[in-house]
């Protein structure tokens, strides 16, 4: 049995759910049929992760670029939404987890958007672990909007250019308020981020997993963050040398 070792939680953790769709075709069954097995998985890492005192969890849940997906499938990754909310959300508000969700909502149609609100609005007052929904979220356009408010800002002479910072930025991203993740995770073996908070993935950690999301579940969880546990993170400066006998 895998045991998390580390003497604290990383604080944010965010993961790339990936391998869905491969993991239920590599068993003969349609994609949806991984989407709906994944979402146990989801459950599973949620309990584990508000259990060991992570403070922030961030999944990845609908990207900008899955509109590109069949029809079909959209409409079931919807489908698993309305349930979530319907049949989790209460679940979560008793265990005081509060719920935020970062992505593009100008385009998102009323019906799903209101669902969004009602999770963030219902839990908005709990106090216990922030889980983050990723949702028609993609990095670069949030970078792009955020910096866009910026320059509207320093057109309408509310703002002074030199006030254009790394700071400026991050408050005006979707994540504003929340810490950069110490750790991102992805499951199925992919090794690149995929549009998935490039500015706040300066400085985390990057594990990559062979397992498929729906297998992804406790123990692997916790492997993972013992990997994260076991490594030297120095943002940009030195490991500090050892000491030399006599110096």
């Amino acid at each position: 049995m895998t045991t998390f070792v580390s003497p604290a939680a990383p604080e944010h953790v965010a993961i790339i759910m990936d391998g869905n769709g491969r993991w239920a075709n590599e068993r003969g069954m349609p994609r949806t049929f991984g989407h709906k097995q994944g979402m146990e998985s989801l459950h599973s890492v949620v309990r584990t992760a508000g259990d060991i005192g992570i403070k922030y969890l961030t999944l990845f849940a609908f990207s900008s670029e899955n509109w590109r997906r069949p029809e079909t499938e959209i409409i079931d990754l919807f489908g698993l939404l309305k349930t979530f909310v319907r049949r989790d959300l209460a679940d979560l508000h008793a265990r005081n987890v509060r719920v935020r969700v970062i992505g593009e909502r100008s385009n998102l149609k009323s019906d799903i958007l209101g669902l969004l609100i009602e999770a963030e609005e219902k839990t908005k007052n709990n106090s216990g672990m922030t889980l983050v929904i990723a949702f028609n979220y993609g990095a670069r356009d949030e970078i792009t909007r955020a910096v866009a408010s910026l320059v509207r800002d320093v057109q309408a002479g509310l703002l002074p250019a030199s006030a254009i910072t790394d700071d400026a930025i991050s408050a005006r991203l979707d994540t504003a308020g929340i810490p950069d993740p110490d750790v991102i995770i992805r499951t199925s073996g992919e090794e690149r981020l995929s549009n998935f908070l490039l500015w706040q993935a300066a400085y985390s950690e990057l594990i990559f997993v062979p397992e498929y999301w729906p297998d992804f579940g406790k123990e692997n969880f916790l492997a993972a963050l013992s990997q994260y546990s076991s490594r030297n993170r120095r943002f940009g400066g030195l490991k500090p040398a050892a000491s030399v006998a006599g110096s």
